[in-house]
């Protein structure tokens, strides 16, 4: 056997020793790749200058920070690809009528742009729950975060026994078709089912069809009662999950779906009620009973009454703090506490590891007594 001669070329930018990790903040990324998945679909890749390596948990998601129409808007979505390949990151877009920030997207976000991205974040992983056996069921566009999990349990030759069912409106509608057919066909512990609502004229089609029900579950998956299962789709799809499940006797505490997206007009306009309500109790209040937030990095304060949240002191100081969902999911509003004690009531937009460093989710923390916190 020859010798072959093996040249090296030495990029210190790529050492690991050198590579910085991903955290929960603001980052600056470039979309380096666009691939159209569907007619309606498509799929955004993204590195960072600095080469970074992009480590989350399967089924976590992104906040996108974009100025859209000359005003800041902010919009989270699931990271579709797999931290097996750490040095970029992707999300997967679906056209929708009417829809700010997606059409937005198909039509301006173009390879070699830049846009800050806040996260990863989210309860919502199959590394929080191990299991021999998994189920991932999904709808639609909702099969992003269970993508990033299968991919991620593909790349580590992971034994996991997994069965992916996806429902879609027709065939021309499945997103990463061919990838899960190559993925089915290489490993015998990954098993696809693929279901379409309706066959359209002159479209082929010899799987299942109509939508996801309990003769198809009992078919496609006879030992569902033994796996963890992971769902991601439409809300009606999710809520006909769960009871199906339910219907079955099946543990719901194995049962995981993602939840979050857009804030509701409902919860905006509840919200704004709540703070029109607060400030006017803050009016009738003595000044000994109100408490004090203070910013320290712009040295503003704000006085708030019990029940007002850190950001809304923000508000009161002239202060903008990032804010996508404002029921804690999304991570946007993270600031460190540096002084005081807060209740903080979130939905998995913060990691226990940024609790323990002092910070806090402005949306859903609550002063105990005066606040000191770095923004």
């Amino acid at each position: 056997m020859s010798n072959a001669n093996i040249s090296v070329v030495n990029n210190d930018a790529f050492m690991p020793v050198t590579t910085q990790t991903w955290s929960n903040g603001r980052h600056v990324v470039r979309c380096v790749k666009a691939i159209q998945e569907t007619w309606d679909t498509r799929t955004y890749c993204f590195m960072a200058e600095q080469p970074i390596m992009f480590f989350f948990k399967p089924g976590q998601f992104v906040t996108l920070e974009l100025e859209i129409n000359g005003e800041q808007v902010f919009r989270s979505y699931t990271i579709s690809s797999s931290p097996s390949v750490p040095y970029s990151f992707s999300i997967t877009v679906k056209r929708v009528p009417g829809g700010l920030v997606s059409n937005w997207l198909h039509d301006n976000l173009d390879v070699g742009m830049e846009l800050a991205a806040h996260g990863p974040v989210g309860q919502f992983n199959s590394i929080d729950y191990p299991s021999e056996k998994a189920l991932f069921l999904s709808g639609g566009v909702g099969i992003t975060p269970v993508m990033s999990m299968a991919r991620w349990a593909y790349d580590t030759n992971t034994d996991i026994d997994m069965v992916f069912v996806h429902s879609a409106r027709t065939p021309r509608d499945i997103i990463f078709r061919h990838e899960l057919d190559f993925m089915s066909s290489r490993i015998s512990n990954f098993h696809l089912h693929l279901i379409c609502e309706r066959i359209e004229s002159g479209q082929e089609w010899a799987g299942y069809r109509g939508f996801f029900d309990s003769a198809k579950l009992q078919i496609m998956v006879p030992d569902f009662l033994e796996r963890e299962v992971f769902c991601c789709g439409p809300a009606p799809y999710m809520q006909a999950v769960r009871a199906l499940l339910e219907s079955h006797g099946f543990d719901m505490r194995r049962y995981h779906e993602e939840s979050f997206g857009a804030t509701p007009e409902t919860v905006e306009e509840q919200a704004a009620q709540d703070a029109e309500a607060a400030e006017e109790a803050a009016e009738a209040m003595h000044p000994s009973e109100l408490l004090e937030v203070m910013f320290i990095d712009t040295d503003k304060s704000a006085l708030v009454a019990p029940g007002e949240t850190v950001h809304a002191a923000a508000a009161k100081a002239g202060i903008h703090i990032p804010k996508a969902c404002g029921m804690g999911i999304c991570g946007t509003c993270k600031v460190k506490r540096v002084e005081g004690e807060v209740e903080m009531a979130h939905n998995g937009g913060i990691t226990d590891e940024d609790v323990e460093e002092g910070y806090i989710l402005s949306c859903c923390s609550v002063p105990l007594t005066n606040v000191k916190v770095e923004f």
